[in-house]
């Protein structure tokens, strides 16, 4: 495992053999999130190849974002990743906001992804949808990250594992807790504005892709699973079944199984 950071402040985190023949893996984590949530993931995914993990701007360890935040200056982030790593092509899976970023990055940079995996991820909302979760953006801003925390992580998490892992649950809480809150409602406010920009695809995408979620993930719903994988020719779809947002944490042997599976079908 190597740390490191890229010329423009994003801290990196390198996972896997020094050399291999298959596709490397880069994973983008969540709005509020770090590259930690992936550690579930790292060990099993980067046993055959490199795997990649990294802050986005604003969150863990990275810099705060130099100019309002975007999908469009979260792909260029992660063009600065692969330039860092020297990598011309790569697999590419991305968690909620992380999987907007790779849908963006696909459709801007496709010469960059092999394929890419869209994690529990928003795709277009009703309006009552909208209006609920533009609601916590402004509780935020009045008074910061945690005052949304706690009934997150009651969405985030099934009844029964949340009151078997309170470790897990306890943190991912000091995950959210640790943002900025003078940035955080800026980058919350992604996750509303940037759907517009994925729905029906322009440029469309046309490579190999994942679309998977949780039966009981209600803000990255199946039916926005379902409407992601209609939109992206030949792509499979997976709901998994009792489990919500952070189901890589919940079922890390199913997760895993799911997205292994996917990238040993990407060859090229």
């Amino acid at each position: 495992m190597t740390i490191t950071q890229t010329a423009d402040g994003t801290v990196c985190q390198l996972f896997g053999p020094d050399t291999t023949s298959v596709l490397p893996l880069v994973l983008i984590h969540g709005f509020g999130l770090n590259r930690a949530m992936w550690r579930e993931q790292t060990p099993t995914l980067s046993h055959d190849r490199q795997v990649i993990t990294y802050d986005l701007c604003g969150h863990g360890e990275s810099l705060p974002p130099t100019e309002a935040p975007s999908l469009a200056l979260f792909a260029r982030q992660f063009a600065g990743v692969m330039a860092h790593f020297d990598l011309p092509r790569a697999i590419v899976a991305g968690f909620s906001l992380g999987g907007m970023i790779v849908r963006r990055v696909a459709m801007d940079m496709p010469h960059l992804v092999s394929g890419l995996a869209i994690l529990h991820s928003p795709h277009a909302r009703t309006r009552v949808e909208q209006d609920a979760i533009q609601a916590r953006v402004q509780q935020a801003k009045a008074a910061g990250p945690g005052v949304t925390v706690e009934a997150a992580l009651k969405r985030w998490f099934t009844a029964s594992f949340h009151a078997a892992n309170p470790g897990v649950v306890s943190d991912v809480r000091n995950w959210v807790l640790a943002n900025d809150p003078a940035i955080y409602p800026s980058i919350y406010q992604v996750l509303i504005d940037g759907v517009d920009e994925l729905v029906a695809p322009s440029p469309s995408i046309d490579m190999p892709a994942l679309v998977l979620t949780g039966d009981e993930d209600f803000g990255n719903n199946p039916e926005m699973g379902v409407a992601i994988a209609a939109e992206i020719a030949g792509a499979s779809l997976v709901i998994l079944p009792g489990l919500r947002h952070m189901a890589m944490l919940e079922a890390p042997d199913i997760f895993n199984h799911h997205l292994a599976q996917f990238c040993a079908s990407v060859t090229h």
